[in-house]
C-alpha cells in the first residue's frame, strides 16, 4: 500500500525519535521537523485514523505494526542511500538531505541494487 511521502516522513520521524527516547509526543515531532503544532496535530490525527499510529491518553505516540513496517522501510532506505552517497564522496550533511528526498521516489528494484552495491563495497574493503 502506497502512502503519501509526508506520512512516510512522519512515521520515519516517530521511529527515529523512539530510538532516542522511550516516549514520543507531538511536540517532539514539531521540534524535530520544525513544523507547526497544528500541522503535526492534523497529521497525527490522520495517521491514527488510518491505523499507522496509536496515541495514548498521556499523548505518547507509538507506531502500530502497519506504521512500523513503513517506518522501518523508510529508515532502512534513508540510512543505506546516505551511506552510499557518502561512499561516493558526498559530504554527510548533503548525503542525508538528498537521501531524504530519494528514499520516497526510488523503486524497490533500484533500492535493492544500491543496497547490494553497498554490501559489495563494504566486503571488498
Amino acid at each position: 500500500m502506497k502512502i503519501h511521502e509526508s506520512a512516510e516522513n512522519y512515521l520515519e520521524t516517530i521511529l527515529i525519535l523512539s530510538l532516542k527516547t522511550d516516549k514520543v509526543r507531538s511536540i517532539d515531532i514539531v521540534n524535530e521537523l520544525e513544523f507547526s503544532k497544528p500541522s503535526v496535530s492534523v497529521a497525527m490525527k490522520n495517521l491514527r485514523t488510518k491505523g499507522y499510529i496509536h496515541m495514548e491518553n498521556d499523548g505518547c505516540i507509538t507506531l502500530t505494526a502497519k506504521g512500523k513496517k513503513i517506518a522501518d522501510s523508510m529508515y532502512e532506505r534513508h540510512v543505506a542511500i546516505s551511506d552510499w552517497l557518502v561512499l561516493l564522496g558526498v559530504d554527510k550533511k548533503t548525503a542525508v538531505q538528498d537521501a531524504c528526498k530519494m528514499e520516497h521516489s526510488m523503486s524497490e528494484k533500484s533500492f535493492l541494487a544500491i543496497k547490494k552495491h553497498i554490501e559489495n563495497l563494504k566486503h571488498s574493503s
